[in-house]
């Protein structure tokens, strides 16, 4: 059985470095929290503390750190760090190694007496069999996920850091994809999860936290913590992860790393430089400085961590994303956690299924085998896996179909849906009046899986007290016909982000009256359903270009006021189109043409090459030489 070393050091009044001096002395072994012990074992050790109990002596090994010491102290290692700069004026992490007589002046202000520990008096110490841990057991290199608000230079970081252009390649500078990369340096090798910090893919970025050993925190020494700074620091907390926080933009001639760092005390983060234990790196990703330093403290803490698996292990691993590609089918990112992955593997992953055909790294090249911690695109699959999907290995590849299509046949019978006839946004609010609609359906195809889960995860919290949004089917890959045909039947709308229907699936949806609404912008995606179930999607209009004119001359028309004698020089003007009139770079006047003339006669229009008369409503201050562009608004489907 075994005994609590708190319960032991409560029942005793003492605190757990004693029971620790206790267990040392009778050559017992602990894990920190408890220890082994029979019926007579535990008697022995209760009447060693009743000895102890007045010598106030605490054993620690030679080279103990602060964690060590607030452990055996049962104080807070916050505590214990402030005590150091305070009133020893050492700088320590929590697993740097102290000397013997600061270790002494820390316990001696908690009225204990150091013992350094030395050759068990007692029994020895029992040896764990040789076959605990299995036999290929060793060192694997750290998961580091990067985090943080938008824009305060997590993927610009991590550029810097394995030299690569990221960030060039990505939509309007937002990491919507999740990538897995690997750095190799003289110390070790470092595996990075690349989250992305927009807002909307919360989901994402959690799942990245799942999977990490060690997250960054990026926050910009300019800005300080923002909205998707504070998310982070929960997906980390509640991770239960080390975090390391690594302040950017210290190159920025307003960055105040000082104040970031006090920020991060409100949200229970407390930097080393305060006395916690999150380590803290001021650096540049612009131009460097300071990385050097976040590698070593992140091998650093890898070191602390002992992160080991086995190689020849049974195979797990899991999928960190996964999309559909023209020309390769499904393609999916895996992270290997234990075992290795080889080509030519029969898998299982989540629903579906397959024989490893081909395996990359993370720059591209071709791999036979690919061992813990290592990122790899895989070919083979059936079909698209969910991220976060677990990868399972098969002897034979029949078995890793049976399995996967028994989750298919689960997954099915939980899901059903009425037929029904389709729907566009603008009939929505028609009908919201009726009993027949208390939903809004969506069929969702997205570019890769993670994107299917961000938008899924938005779309799912779209609703209000008459109506709601339920997403009938969502996938990866293009608009396709079969997609046109369910919203058809289920009267629902097909919703693509970063992806376009196929020429079959756009010809359907015009036959069927299915509207197909396409998106880049994940914002814009949900305003407008979030508009759409409000009853106030506003149509979309872009200018179109007419003509330009100008002015030559003004004159007085009897009761019309002030005319505008001008020429058309290009296109065409009609009555009461917009216009805009400019006087050198300058808009003078924005608004609509009121009256067109001809010689006398008022007209519809006129065309490049004719003179004409033109008012405006409400302005008459134009001049000789201004130019008029005319334009009008037409609406626009996306």
């Amino acid at each position: 059985m075994s005994a609590v070393i708190t319960d032991l050091a409560k029942e005793f009044e003492v605190v757990p470095g004693v029971v620790f001096s206790v267990l040392d002395d009778l050559g017992l072994e602990h894990d920190g929290a408890t220890v082994e012990a029979d019926g007579d074992t535990l008697e022995l050790i209760k009447v060693s503390l009743l000895e102890k109990v007045d010598s106030k002596e605490i054993t620690l090994k030679p080279g103990a750190t602060p964690r060590d010491v607030a452990s055996a102290l049962d104080v807070p290692q916050s505590e214990i760090q402030k005590a150091l700069v305070m009133k020893h004026k050492v700088m320590a992490t929590l697993t740097t190694a102290l000397k013997d007589d600061v270790v002494e002046k820390l316990l001696d202000a908690y009225g204990y007496t150091l013992r350094t520990a030395s050759a068990p008096t007692a029994k020895p110490a029992k040896k764990a069999p040789a076959d605990v841990k299995p036999k290929g057991v060793q060192k694997r290199p750290p998961v580091v996920t990067i985090m943080g608000h938008v824009d305060h230079g997590k993927t610009s970081l991590l550029d810097k850091i394995r030299t690569a252009n990221v960030a060039a390649k990505e939509h309007g500078g937002i990491t919507q994809h999740i990538g897995a990369y690997q750095v190799e340096l003289p110390e070790g090798t470092i595996t990075f999860l690349d989250t992305p910090g927009h807002a909307a893919f919360t989901a994402m970025r959690a799942r990245g936290a799942q999977v990490t050993d060690i997250a960054i925190l990026v926050v910009a020494a300019d800005d300080g913590i923002m909205p998707q700074t504070k998310e982070a620091i929960q997906h980390i907390q509640n991770a239960d992860v080390p975090m390391i926080v690594a302040v950017n933009k210290i190159d920025r001639p307003d960055a105040q790393p000082d104040r970031v760092l006090q920020q991060l005390t409100e949200f229970n983060v407390i930097p080393e430089a305060f006395g916690g234990q999150v380590i803290t790196c001021n650096v540049s990703a612009l131009t460097g400085e300071g990385i050097p330093h976040l590698l070593e403290m992140i091998l650093l803490q890898a070191d602390v961590m002992e992160l080991k698996a086995d190689p020849k292990g049974t195979l797990k691993g899991t999928v960190v994303e996964a999309k559909l590609e023209r020309g390769r089918g499904p393609v999916a990112t895996v992270l290997v956690n234990e075992g290795t992955l080889k080509v030519g593997d029969s898998i299982c992953v989540g629903q579906t299924y397959g024989r490893i055909k081909a395996m990359t790294d993370y720059l591209g090249e071709r791999m036979a085998e690919a061992g813990p911690s290592s990122p790899v695109e895989i070919l083979g699959l059936s079909n698209v896996p969910m991220a976060g999907d677990t990868v399972e290995f098969f002897a034979d590849e029949r078995e890793a179909r049976a399995v996967a299509e028994k989750r298919i046949q689960e997954y099915n019978a939980k899901t059903y849906t009425t037929k029904s006839r389709g729907l566009s946004l603008r009939d929505l609010r028609d009908r919201l009046n009726s009993t027949e609609l208390k939903e809004l359906r969506l069929v969702v195809k997205a570019d890769v899986q993670g994107s299917v889960e961000a938008v899924k995860g938005m779309l799912e919290k779209v609703k209000n007290d008459e109506v709601e949004t339920k997403i009938i089917l969502s996938g990866v890959g293009p608009i396709a016909k079969s997609d046109v045909d369910l919203a058809a039947a289920a009267e629902a709308i097909v919703v693509g982000f970063n992806v376009k229907p196929e020429g079959e699936a756009k010809k359907e949806a015009e036959k069927r009256k299915v509207e197909i609404r396409s998106y880049t912008i994940i914002y814009e995606l949900i305003e407008d359903i979030e508009a759409a179930v409000k009853g106030m999607l506003e149509p979309k209009f872009e200018e179109q270009y007419l003509g330009t004119v100008e002015i030559r001359i003004r004159f007085q028309f009897g009761r019309k006021g002030i005319i505008a004698g001008c020429y058309v020089t290009d296109g065409k003007a009609t009555r009461n189109a917009q216009c805009r009139v400019r006087r050198g770079k300058e808009i003078v006047y924005d608004g609509r043409i009121g009256s067109l003339k001809h010689l006398k006669d008022d007209v519809r229009e006129v065309t490049n090459g004719m003179e004409c008369g033109i008012t405006f409503d409400d302005f008459e201050s134009f001049q000789e030489g201004d130019v008029i562009e005319v334009f009008e608004m037409i609406q626009v489907n996306d």
